[in-house]
């Protein structure tokens, strides 16, 4: 079966520069990106069967994912100014 990868550079395609400036400006977003990967990584063993994890975990897995991800792009947004002002960061 074809796993699916999610990297930060193609899920925020459009902010790629930011994304990148971040990373080497920011060391707690650097974390939060580098966790994100390390976690879709992970994922992606699991789902291409090189790594065993029943299928509880592997959604919590999921789960965490996407809770890094909404908050890389909290950050995002705050950033590049569009953010509301609203959430915290």
């Amino acid at each position: 079966m074809h796993v699916d990868h999610h990297p930060l550079s193609h899920d925020f395609e459009d902010s790629r520069e930011l994304l990148r400036e971040l990373r080497m400006n920011d060391a707690h977003f650097a974390n939060l990106a580098d966790q994100y990967e390390a976690l879709d990584k992970r994922i992606c063993r699991v789902e291409d069967g090189v790594e065993l994890l029943d299928d509880l975990s592997l959604n919590a897995l999921k789960l965490e994912r996407v809770a890094l991800k909404d908050a890389i792009a909290r950050q995002l947004r705050h950033a590049s100014g569009t953010c509301c002002g609203k959430c915290a960061h």
